[in-house]
């Protein structure tokens, strides 16, 4: 089995959670949705989509996105999430959840962040459907691909969200290995403080969870250049290849 899809099954799919077609879509030849929902319809990944905005700042959606990435963290206490291009017009954040719950839940989760920090967005009310297009892949839509990238390079992509070409496996396990879940304590930590932003009953302030070790810090809070992320890749013993992700 490919250490990417190894990957994806740790970050993203449920126990009983079907695999097949996985290496069919990462080499192209398969672009059906894929089921993250395990044998008993619970998801261990949450997927939050920042389309194109019509507005005259054209890489607005990827400072909201940012801005939301850069919350989880600092005010919600939770690991680093993925982020991709889908391929067509825009962005995904990834959360990754170590225990599995209700697509109702997950959706309670979405909604909740949206109603605390990108309240003037509209977000389908299948943003947390267990049907999703799990990078990489490519769009049929566009003829482009859906991958996952390094944070530092996203507001390269605002114009045009996806890549020419499959990207390099090698940087897709790169991007994701250094990656954690949120368990079970820091969920419930989260969704309490979510619900008590909402509610104007007094609650007692929920318990600060450390991040994982290892986990990215300020992941998302600045640009990286070009040597940032080749020293990344670097350090991972990985020889990048950025023709088709420069313009």
């Amino acid at each position: 089995m490919h250490k990417l899809i190894k990957e994806l099954i740790r970050l993203y799919l449920a126990p009983g959670a079907a695999i097949d077609g996985l290496a069919q879509r990462i080499d192209g030849s398969a672009v059906d949705a894929v089921d993250l929902a395990g044998a008993d319809g619970a998801v261990r990944a949450i997927v939050i989509p920042f389309r194109k905005m019509r507005s005259g700042d054209e890489a607005a959606h990827w400072t909201l996105l940012c801005d939301v990435a850069n919350a989880l963290q600092s005010e919600l206490d939770l690991p680093a999430p993925a982020v991709s291009v889908s391929g067509t017009d825009g962005y995904g954040l990834w959360l990754s959840l170590a225990n599995p719950v209700a697509p109702a839940l997950a959706q309670e989760f979405v909604a909740l962040l949206r109603q605390a920090y990108f309240s003037d967005v509209k977000v389908a009310l299948d943003a947390a459907s267990t049907l999703v297009a799990l990078p990489p892949c490519l769009n049929p839509e566009s003829g482009k691909w859906a991958a996952f990238i390094h944070p530092g390079m996203g507001a390269s992509f605002a114009d045009e969200s996806g890549l020419e070409m499959a990207p390099p496996l090698s940087g897709q396990v790169a991007f994701l290995e250094g990656l954690h879940s949120i368990d079970a304590a820091q969920f419930d930590a989260a969704l309490a403080v979510l619900r008590q932003k909402q509610s104007p009953a007094p609650a007692a302030p929920a318990r600060s969870t450390p991040a994982a070790p290892g986990a990215p810090a300020d992941l998302l809070l600045k640009d990286a250049t070009l040597e940032d992320i080749v020293a990344f890749l670097h350090a991972k013993n990985i020889e990048p290849t950025f023709r088709h992700l420069l313009r």
